[in-house]
């Protein structure tokens, strides 16, 4: 079995960037977190709203998936993904992976990991973690949300790599394959800054990018009659705050990460400009974070009246401007 000294296990902010990241670093490639997030143009905004869903929602990064492939692509890396039916062949294909002293990032529901503490587990089929090692019933596992290599029995991981509902795994797996000893990193982080501009401003969707975010706004005032009570209504204002600061974003609903990879990218093409810009993001993320605050402070004191989310509204319609005005300045920059 792989020798788990092997792999260098680290914190990460996000569970598939530092997923990615740990990958592309056991392989030999020198590249940061911030790096493979900007390259491949994870920061985004959805606000979601559809008969699926118990209640409305928004997310700040791009699809889950999305990242692994916008690497693949930029950076010429091979990764070999694939889904499996049953437990047994998606266990039997991970072990000879393991043998072969490969490390194998699997997709998972993070409420099945038995080696986090009960309170903080959640059902979440969106989770990345990287199996490094067996021995006799249990895994070893990198989980960047997690400070050690930790282990996982095999029963709790069957029920997480096969756990039904939206965003399930399918006994998802993914490896390196192949990393290249040479790649044009300037070449990448512009391709993933174009896409992360265009993403934000140019899709004709209503409730992407931008367009999102005002749609946001527009409807966060009338989530009250979209509740049970004011017990629902608390818990899912306060959730803005969760999903922005909580969930593995770095801060700020991933605008810290963003504004760190510009200042990475800054050096690397000598663009002082991307330098400049990158204050400027950690400046948004700032506001982001005082809308954060206030979600959180309303919520917890059930101050949920016309007038405190009308003033949710207004701070949403700000960042929304603040980074309509920041893309454009990006896209300028890169072209």
């Amino acid at each position: 079995m792989i020798n788990t000294a092997d792999y260098e296990h680290k914190m990460a902010a996000h569970c598939e960037t530092g997923t990615v990241t740990g990958m592309l670093n056991h392989a030999g490639m020198d590249i940061t977190e911030p790096m493979v997030f900007g390259i491949s143009g994870g920061i985004f905004f959805a606000y979601l709203e559809t008969p699926k869903l118990p209640f409305p929602m928004f997310v700040t990064r791009s699809k889950p998936g999305n990242i692994r492939k916008k690497i693949a692509k930029r950076l010429n890396v091979s990764f070999k993904a694939s889904k499996h039916r049953s437990f047994d062949k998606a266990q039997q294909t991970l072990d000879t992976l393991i043998n072969q002293k490969l490390p194998v990032a699997i997709q998972v529901d993070m409420f099945y990991m038995d080696y986090i503490p009960a309170y903080m587990r959640a059902h979440f089929n969106g989770h990345y973690i990287t199996v490094v090692g067996k021995e006799n019933s249990s895994y070893t596992v990198s989980d960047c949300y997690y400070p050690n290599l930790a282990e996982l029995s095999v029963s709790s991981l069957e029920k997480a790599w096969f756990a039904k509902g939206d965003l399930a795994p399918h006994g998802l797996k993914y490896y390196a394959e192949r990393i290249p000893k040479e790649f044009d990193l300037p070449k990448a982080i512009t391709g993933g800054i174009k896409e992360a501009c265009r993403n934000m401003l140019k899709l004709p969707i209503p409730f992407l990018g931008i367009k999102g975010m005002r749609l946001f706004a527009k409807k966060v005032v009338d989530w009250p009659k979209l509740v049970r009570d004011e017990e629902h209504l608390s818990h899912e204002i306060m959730m803005i705050s969760a999903i922005l600061e909580e969930r593995g974003t770095g801060g700020a609903g991933f605008r810290f990460m963003y504004a760190t990879f510009l200042q990475q990218a800054a050096g690397i093409i000598n663009n002082s400009k991307l330098a400049n810009l990158s204050k400027q993001m950690m400046e948004i993320g700032d506001r982001w974070r005082e809308l954060s605050l206030h979600a959180a402070r309303i919520g917890k004191k059930h101050d949920l009246g016309t007038e405190r989310l009308k003033e949710l509204r207004e701070m949403i319609l700000s960042r929304a401007d603040d980074e309509e005005k920041f893309f454009n300045q990006l896209l300028k920059t890169v072209k």
